[in-house]
């Protein structure tokens, strides 16, 4: 029976992948619907697997949105490059918890592995700790709360022993244009949304490092500094040679949010727009943006890997160490699936080339957008230096809303400046030339 339903799921999967190129971008059905088809009454016995599984795919497909096709351009999400979705399926097929050596060590040594292939391919210090986490908003959190402890180590203050209650006043300064996650992930380790300093950007997001040195020459006592690279909206980088030049004159632990930006390190003609990135103390990047690896993976990155283990780390009687790399010492969490065998498995089949070019083809798709629109009469908002186009249009919310309708793309909409705007992504293995130019005529015909 379990070979069936494989066998059938491989094909229910086929159908919907084989669908994706050219389905109506968007859903198909709203919440209603949805509900009516999937809200069934829970039987006391149970149901056939087979019938559950065929049911489930049948009634979920017009919800679901073509995410990884090559048209969606919402989000920064990635596809799924075809051998890190097959190694994805071997992770929930193995089952194994990689929590700690003992309980896989090939899963163990997998991810001790990958993560020094992605070292390598980010341009990173060898050595670093690299921690498997759900998204860049667990990779701020893992890397934030290493970052608060070690800059209270300094100050004879042990966080994880004593916790904050009396602690010495940690200073955080992030850009003006700082990721949201950035400040929720600081929220959660206690530190507060509130008390952080904002230190004002140029006219494409970045950070201005004479204000960051200003504003920690004004400031007493421990500090972090959140930097960027790639603005959600614009694609902009903050310049990082610069702002780890202001923190290392001043003691401050530099961290930064690479959600997608950081992967520009990994390509030759982009790696100027984080110049300096290797200097960072720590860093957040995902892994199922622009490695195009399936959800969920990212990676939370600390230089100082024994840091990183003392905040994260845990110790019980019942869990037997071990003298190798024990992966519960990188992030929070202890039960969690095998998220490095996508990621293994994808460096692997890409190399170090293949990482570049994608990174490349992508941001090259990004400007041949920009030139259509602006061919095409459209106000292009942002320089596009990454993989981020931000058009404006004189009724922004009805353009996004009758493209999305069209269902040729899908994108969504934002706010710029106190304007409205249209945000288009490029981040997807799939996209080809003849998407992009596919996209912009849908957008074209919708603004008119």
């Amino acid at each position: 029976m379990p070979h069936e339903l494989l066998d059938r799921a491989r094909a229910l999967a086929g159908a919907w992948l084989d669908a994706l190129p050219d389905r109506h971008v968007g859903p198909a059905a709203d919440d209603a619907a949805l509900r009516a088809a999937l809200d069934r009454p829970l039987t006391d016995a149970g149901e056939d697997p087979a019938t559950v599984l065929e049911d489930l795919a049948r009634d979920v497909e017009p919800g679901l949105v073509a995410s990884g096709g090559p048209r969606y351009h919402g989000f920064v999400i990635g596809g799924a490059l075809p051998v890190a979705m097959a190694a994805d399926w071997l992770v929930s097929a193995y089952d194994q918890p990689a929590v700690l050596h003992a309980s896989s060590p090939g899963m163990a040594v997998l991810e001790d592995i990958a993560g020094t292939w992605a070292l390598d391919v980010l341009r990173l210090p060898a050595g670093s700790g690299v921690g498997f986490v759900t998204g860049a908003q667990m990779a701020n959190a893992t890397c934030l709360a290493t970052a608060r402890n070690a800059v209270l180590a300094r100050e004879g203050w042990d966080a994880r022993a004593d916790g904050l209650s009396g602690a010495p006043a940690v200073e955080v300064l992030v850009g003006d244009e700082v990721h949201v996650t950035v400040g929720r992930a600081l929220g959660l380790i206690g530190m507060g949304e509130r008390r952080v300093t904002r230190v004002a950007v140029d006219a494409g997001g970045a950070m201005d490092p004479a204000a960051l040195a200003r504003a920690l020459d004004a400031g007493s006592g421990p500090s972090i500094v959140c930097a960027q690279a790639g603005n959600v909206n614009t694609g902009a980088c903050d310049p990082l040679a610069a702002i780890a030049d202001a923190c290392a004159a001043r003691g401050a632990w530099l961290h930064v949010d690479g959600a997608f930006g950081l992967w520009a390190a990994s390509a030759p003609e982009l790696a100027h727009l984080v110049a300096g990135h290797d200097r960072a103390d720590s860093w957040a990047v995902d892994c199922h943006k622009w490695l195009n690896v399936p959800y969920d993976s990212a990676l939370a990155i600390v230089r100082d890997a024994a840091a990183q283990a003392r905040a994260m780390g845990m110790t019980a009687a019942y869990l037997a160490g071990s003298d190798e790399r024990e992966p519960n010492a990188f992030v929070p969490e202890s039960s969690r699936r095998a998220r490095a065998v996508p990621v293994y498995a994808a460096l692997r089949t890409l190399g170090r080339d293949g990482v570049a070019a994608l990174v490349d083809r992508c941001c090259a798709q990004a400007r041949l957008m920009a030139r259509l629109l602006a061919e095409g009469g459209v106000e292009v908002l942002n320089d596009v230096v990454l993989n981020q186009v931000l058009a404006g249009f004189g009724d922004a919310r009805g353009v996004v809303a009758r493209v999305q309708a069209d269902g040729t793309c899908w994108l969504g909409g934002t706010t710029w400046r106190g304007r409205d705007a249209m945000r288009i992504s490029f981040s997807n293995w799939s996209t080809t030339d003849d998407d992009v130019r596919a996209s912009a005529a849908a957008i074209l015909r919708a603004a008119r």
